[in-house]
């Protein structure tokens, strides 16, 4: 392995940056990501437990207005509703800025990068107003605290949160046979949406060993997984399925509790093989190309499979690999990760960004991602974001970002830097011929530090 320390804060974090040393070493790299979380201590975020209580609130408001007996009553209701509204929105937008800012000001890109990359993975999502601002703490509470533990702790982390259940319908699930049926109170019915994207999107993959009959038993298995009304996990045995459930051929039930069976099940899912190819498969396209090096997924997969899912040993198995290195910069930044890797080179100091007014954060930094292609916050479905390089090339995508490049830098810095000088910040030994002429030929140099925020070798990773 050629270790190359443009390449690990192009390709492992979030880019290079004048103000920001980019890492030294593998060693470094991994210390690093199993230290303090500084950046969530500098720039938090609420927690998923913190920002769901305002969920019952909103619905509370939101029922009170609509059922005032006079008018003043409607007035003062409305006015509360449109308040703690309008702080939801605020709330989404500064956390938005705070993830921005990590971003920007780290200098353990890779944890940032893997935690987009894991609640990509585990896509939740707020589908109702009340929840829509939820997705960041969600990440926070969800998955940062469990970047370098088992990948069991994440996926049941995930599974159980009030998010996921809210986002799959899981909260609505009943048991057939559960009392809760019986009564005629589980008018739902079973809801298989939970179990089968365990075992299609965060587990054994699409193309795992599993049958439709595992589905089913599975979801039969989650029935009592829920919320309360104040948007707490909660188990709820009258949903449950009674009697024993089969998922890949092993039985789950019996004289044990039935959370606790629910958590075997999603444990020995995290240890399958099928489970680790399918996590080494999508940590290979994900930090390397599209169509990854066979050799390095089944190095991923084997470290996966020999240490039970320890996480820290797959990552160091990633960057120990010689395809992991590969001087070619081959994956396209998504919108997110590009905004932010232009922000972080050109050298903004946490004023910059968190001392914009509201209205400006949101024009320059949340608007624009939409047509990039990435409406942030809101996937198109529990699959995330598309991981295809062809996703993001579209010519409305390609032309969005030049016009973001082209307008946003002057907007947030001045004086903008020698372009030159901003082309070798910007992509370190990655700054070909090309993109000098480009920096060095353009008539303003607002024009030629878009052209080098636009070019290919900056777009890439």
């Amino acid at each position: 392995m050629q270790f190359d320390s443009d390449l690990a804060a192009i390709r492992f974090g979030c880019g290079l940056s004048p103000r920001v040393a980019a890492p030294a070493s593998v060693t470094e790299m991994l210390t690093r990501l199993q230290g303090p979380d500084e950046m969530a201590r500098r720039f938090p975020i609420a927690s998923l437990e913190e920002a769901s209580a305002t969920v019952p609130e909103y619905r509370r408001l939101n029922r009170q207005r609509r059922q005032a007996e006079d008018a003043a009553a409607q007035s003062e209701a409305e006015q509360a509703f449109k308040a703690l509204r309008r702080k939801n929105v605020q709330d989404r937008l500064r956390w938005h800025g705070q993830r921005l800012l990590r971003q920007v000001n780290t200098s353990d890109g890779l944890r940032e990068r893997l935690t987009l990359f894991w609640a990509d993975h585990f896509t939740a999502q707020g589908k109702s107003p009340a929840t829509r601002m939820l997705a960041a703490p969600y990440a926070e509470s969800v998955i940062r605290p469990h970047l370098t533990g088992r990948f069991e702790e994440m996926l049941i982390a995930a599974v159980t949160s009030p998010l996921m259940l809210h986002y799959l319908d899981q909260n609505r699930s009943t048991g057939p046979g559960s009392p809760a049926a019986k009564q005629r109170k589980g008018r739902d019915g079973l809801n298989e949406n939970l179990a089968r994207e365990v075992l299609e999107l965060h587990t054994l993959g699409v193309d795992g060993p599993y049958s439709q009959t595992d589905v089913r038993e599975l979801a039969e298995l989650f029935t009592g997984l829920g919320l309360t009304r104040g948007n707490q996990f909660a188990f709820r045995p009258r949903m449950a399925e009674p009697g024993a459930e089969t998922v890949l051929g092993q039985s789950y039930g019996g004289g044990r509790p039935r959370l606790e069976q629910v958590l075997d099940a999603l444990r020995d899912l995290a240890r399958h093989p099928a489970t680790a190819r399918h996590i080494g498969w999508k940590l290979a396209v994900h930090f390397t190309a599209d169509e990854p090096d066979p050799d390095l997924v089944e190095q991923l997969a084997a470290r996966y499979q020999s240490t039970d899912g320890d996480l820290l040993a797959v990552y160091q198995a990633l960057l120990e690999h010689p395809a992991a290195w590969a001087p070619k910069l081959a994956n396209v930044k998504p919108p997110f990760d590009y905004v932010a890797s232009a922000c972080r080179a050109l050298g903004l100091d946490e004023d910059q960004i968190a001392g914009l007014r509201p209205g400006q954060q949101r024009r320059l930094f949340l608007t624009p991602l939409t047509p990039m292609g990435q409406r942030w916050g809101f996937s198109n479905g529990p699959d995330g974001w598309p991981e295809e390089d062809s996703a993001w090339i579209t010519p409305a995508a390609l032309a969005a970002r030049l016009r973001w490049a082209l307008a946003a830098p002057r907007q947030l810095t001045e004086p903008l830097p020698d372009p030159r000088q901003f082309a070798a910040t910007a992509l370190g030994h990655f700054a070909d011929a090309r993109v000098q002429f480009a920096a060095g030929a353009a008539e303003t140099r607002a024009e030629a530090i878009g052209l080098v925020l636009s070019a290919p070798a900056f777009q890439r990773r």
